[in-house]
Protein backbone atom coordinates (compact mmCIF):
# COMPACT_ATOMS: atom_id res chain seq x y z
CA UNK A 1 0.00 0.00 0.00
CA UNK A 2 2.89 2.37 0.77
CA UNK A 3 4.39 1.85 -2.69
CA UNK A 4 1.04 2.53 -4.36
CA UNK A 5 0.64 5.74 -2.35
CA UNK A 6 4.17 6.80 -3.31
CA UNK A 7 3.44 6.21 -7.01
CA UNK A 8 0.13 8.10 -6.83
CA UNK A 9 1.69 11.05 -4.99
CA UNK A 10 4.63 11.20 -7.43
CA UNK A 11 2.19 11.05 -10.34
CA UNK A 12 0.14 13.95 -9.00
CA UNK A 13 3.26 16.03 -8.36
CA UNK A 14 4.76 15.29 -11.79
CA UNK A 15 1.50 15.97 -13.60
CA UNK A 16 1.19 19.33 -11.83
CA UNK A 17 4.74 20.43 -12.58
CA UNK A 18 5.60 18.65 -15.83
CA UNK A 19 2.20 17.83 -17.31
CA UNK A 20 2.90 14.09 -17.28
CA UNK A 21 4.30 11.26 -15.17
CA UNK A 22 6.73 8.64 -16.44
CA UNK A 23 6.86 5.23 -14.78
CA UNK A 24 8.82 2.07 -15.56
CA UNK A 25 7.15 -1.13 -14.42
CA UNK A 26 8.68 -4.55 -13.98
CA UNK A 27 6.72 -7.77 -13.72
CA UNK A 28 6.72 -10.41 -11.03
CA UNK A 29 4.97 -9.67 -7.75
CA UNK A 30 4.67 -5.97 -8.64
CA UNK A 31 1.81 -6.74 -11.04
CA UNK A 32 -0.47 -8.15 -8.31
CA UNK A 33 0.57 -5.53 -5.77
CA UNK A 34 -0.26 -2.60 -8.05
CA UNK A 35 -3.47 -4.20 -9.29
CA UNK A 36 -4.62 -4.53 -5.69
CA UNK A 37 -3.37 -1.27 -4.16
CA UNK A 38 -3.05 1.37 -6.89
CA UNK A 39 -6.75 2.07 -7.60
CA UNK A 40 -7.42 3.20 -4.01
CA UNK A 41 -4.19 5.21 -3.90
CA UNK A 42 -5.14 7.00 -7.12
CA UNK A 43 -8.55 7.82 -5.70
CA UNK A 44 -6.89 9.46 -2.70
CA UNK A 45 -4.40 11.52 -4.75
CA UNK A 46 -6.13 14.29 -6.69
CA UNK A 47 -4.27 15.07 -9.88
CA UNK A 48 -2.77 11.58 -10.31
CA UNK A 49 -4.72 11.09 -13.54
CA UNK A 50 -3.39 7.96 -15.34
CA UNK A 51 -4.24 9.62 -18.68
CA UNK A 52 -1.16 11.79 -18.07
CA UNK A 53 1.14 8.79 -17.51
CA UNK A 54 3.83 7.46 -19.80
CA UNK A 55 4.33 3.83 -18.80
CA UNK A 56 7.29 1.73 -19.91
CA UNK A 57 7.27 -2.00 -19.29
CA UNK A 58 10.71 -3.18 -18.24
CA UNK A 59 11.19 -6.75 -19.38
CA UNK A 60 14.41 -8.55 -20.21
CA UNK A 61 12.61 -11.38 -21.99
CA UNK A 62 11.68 -11.24 -25.64
CA UNK A 63 8.36 -13.05 -25.70
CA UNK A 64 5.00 -12.21 -27.30
CA UNK A 65 2.33 -10.60 -25.07
CA UNK A 66 0.36 -13.87 -25.00
CA UNK A 67 3.31 -15.78 -23.48
CA UNK A 68 2.98 -16.62 -19.75
CA UNK A 69 6.31 -14.86 -19.05
CA UNK A 70 5.27 -11.57 -20.68
CA UNK A 71 5.20 -8.53 -18.44
CA UNK A 72 2.85 -6.72 -20.84
CA UNK A 73 0.55 -9.72 -20.84
CA UNK A 74 0.54 -9.88 -17.04
CA UNK A 75 -0.54 -6.25 -16.72
CA UNK A 76 -3.16 -6.65 -19.44
CA UNK A 77 -4.70 -9.68 -17.68
CA UNK A 78 -4.70 -7.96 -14.26
CA UNK A 79 -6.42 -4.96 -15.84
CA UNK A 80 -9.10 -7.26 -17.16
CA UNK A 81 -8.50 -6.73 -20.86
CA UNK A 82 -6.57 -9.90 -21.62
Amino acid sequence: AALARLVAEAAAEAAASEGRFALGLSGGSLVELLARELPAALGAAPGADPARWLVALCDERLVPPEHPDSTAGAYRVRRGTG
